[in-house]
């Protein structure tokens, strides 16, 4: 069943959101996000810029730390890290950050228009170990639409990849019958692609080998407007 739309609310200072999450939302991405389990939350959500030193810098870890358990080889050291957060300063891009009262960068979110800006790209998503299950996931998710929304965006397409065996698609030999493999997709050990479906995501496709043999990248999209509403 699909929960209905939770309450944002504008605070004052520009690109500042206050995101007020309702309880069970469950998430998880590497790519990443966590559920907040039967409370309440509220995740404060800015843009992330340049002159923001110490949020880049915390960005940057959180990809270096949100990633070294998936199998995947991106973001090896802060370095590389870094230079994927300055990237998403770049036109077209949305970069966002949820912190906590001190200034904290508890998770980050990132996306890149694409098709004309019909269509954006989510990449990536993290969440810092201490602060998942409390809705920040989920939190970033929702403003990402919104932000996605108001710049005129039809859908938000994204990767999740599954670099060590965590789904029933990863490990194995995808080739004849991907499409049939796809529909059939099971989660084996605690893959995020679960947290996007809870959040209104499908899966609409897979890229065997797309890290290597049996390493596929699952790809899910979800529509954010109707037809008609992105102005011409």
């Amino acid at each position: 069943m699909r929960r209905s739309c939770p309450t944002l609310r504008r605070c004052s200072g520009s690109g500042v959101r206050w995101v007020l999450l309702p309880a069970r939302h469950v998430g998880r991405h590497g790519l990443q996000a966590h559920d907040m389990g039967d409370s309440l939350g509220i995740v404060r959500i800015l843009n992330l810029t340049p002159e923001n030193s110490r949020a880049v810098e915390q960005a940057a870890m959180l990809l270096v730390d949100g990633f070294r358990d998936t199998g995947s080889i991106s973001w090896s050291n802060l370095e590389e890290a870094l230079s994927d957060v300055r990237e998403s300063f770049q036109p077209g891009r949305i970069s966002r950050v949820a912190v906590d009262e001190a200034g904290n960068v508890q998770g980050w979110i990132g996306g890149m228009e694409e098709y004309s800006g019909n269509v954006w790209e989510l990449h990536p998503l993290v969440v810092r170990r201490d602060c998942r299950r409390q809705g920040v996931g989920r939190a970033l998710v929702l403003d990402f639409e919104r932000q996605v929304a108001q710049r005129g965006g039809h859908t938000i397409l994204l990767g999740t990849d599954d670099e060590n065996c965590r789904t029933s698609v990863g490990g194995v030999d995808l080739y004849p019958g991907v499409l049939a493999k796809a529909q059939a997709l099971e989660n084996l050990r605690q893959h995020p692609f679960e947290f996007y479906q809870k959040a209104g995501f499908e899966v609409v496709g897979i890229i065997p080998d797309a890290n290597g043999f049996g390493k596929p990248d699952i790809l899910m999209a979800k529509r954010i407007s109707s037809q008609g509403e992105r102005s011409a």
